[in-house]
């Protein structure tokens, strides 16, 4: 029995994963990639739906923080605007005083 056949054991990490996908879109054919990394092709177009499939879900996280951003800026705007208009009033009080 190979060890290295054991369910749950990975032989490529993401890194190298993306690797071997960037060799194909430079130009390398999907035969010679499999054959040089020793995958199948199966897996290769697996690996490749994958990665197209986690593009769609970095895009939706990226727009979500984006929105996110935009709330955060907003509210910074307006807390600064009453801090500005407290400290005008605080200004306008205290020179009655004197």
């Amino acid at each position: 029995m190979r060890t290295e056949a054991v369910m749950g054991k990975r032989k490529f990490d993401d890194e190298q994963i993306t690797i071997i996908l960037k060799e194909h879109q430079a130009g390398v054919t999907v035969a010679d990639v499999c054959h040089k990394h020793g995958i199948s092709e199966p897996t290769f177009y697996r690996w490749q739906s994958l990665q197209f499939g986690n593009v769609g879900l970095e895009a939706k996280r990226v727009r979500a923080l984006e929105e996110e951003n935009q709330k955060l800026k907003k509210l910074l705007a307006e807390a600064m605007l009453s801090a500005a208009t407290l400290s005008e009033m605080l200004a306008k009080t205290s020179k009655g005083r004197n």
